[in-house]
């Protein structure tokens, strides 16, 4: 049985429970707000658009952070994948040591964005909209009981930007997500993983609005 924690995922909030394999735990990610976890190698966790068209900005870092310095870098896994993106099923995401972190086992949307940083302060206020809720801001709340003091650690490091459609760079309404999509995977390193209900809701990108994601931990992993 799967427990679900509904509970709003606020910012400096605590740790969320541990991925450790005995039973699967769903958190719900408000619209709009992060979410951290830790997770153990040897299981695997699931990202579920809810509504669709919501875009998750997702970073990982490999534990004990900050002290192991290793994270989850769109860089080096578009150079392993010899720049062929979005991974498919069956690739890995690596990290600045150039060594998997995360399998992708199972994908529903098949659309992913391995370009673009997290929205930040700066990045609304340069648009009129100061004071906006952003990922870089919700991420590095999430990281608090970790030790992440500023967003701007979290701006150091690129997302893996799930469900987000920018090909080209894009920033149009070009969101393909659907209710009920899911993307998986199997954790190769323990980690902990931050993650973003993306707030941008400019123009009608990603919906027009941010809407709640589910996160599941504590899976048992597959083979892709």
């Amino acid at each position: 049985m799967t427990r679900i924690n509904s509970s709003p995922s606020t910012p400096g909030s605590g740790p969320a429970e541990a991925s450790n394999g005995s039973e699967p735990t769903t958190h719900i990610v408000p619209g709009g707000h992060g979410h951290a976890f830790e997770v153990k190698r040897g299981t695997a966790f699931r990202i579920i658009d809810l509504h669709g068209q919501q875009i998750v900005d997702l970073m990982a870092w490999v534990l004990p952070y900050p002290s192991s310095l290793e994270h989850l870098s769109m860089s080096y896994t578009r150079y392993v994948l010899n720049g062929e993106a979005p991974p498919a099923v069956g690739d890995c995401l690596v990290t600045n040591k150039q060594e998997p972190i995360f399998k992708i086992t199972a994908d529903v949307c098949h659309t992913h964005d391995m370009t673009f940083m997290a929205c930040n302060p700066a990045f609304y206020a340069a648009m009129g909209l100061k004071g906006h809720r952003s990922c870089a801001e919700n991420i590095a709340g999430a990281m608090k009981p970790w030790g992440m003091e500023s967003y701007l650690e979290a701006t150091a490091v690129d997302p893996f930007n799930v469900f987000q459609n920018t090909p080209d760079m894009s920033l149009k309404d070009l969101g393909c997500s659907r209710p009920g999509d899911v993307i998986e995977f199997d954790v190769l390193k323990d980690a902990v993983v931050a993650v973003s209900s993306c707030p941008y809701d400019v123009d009608g990108f990603g919906g027009g609005k941010a809407t709640d994601i589910a996160v599941v931990t504590g899976l048992k992993p597959q083979r892709a």
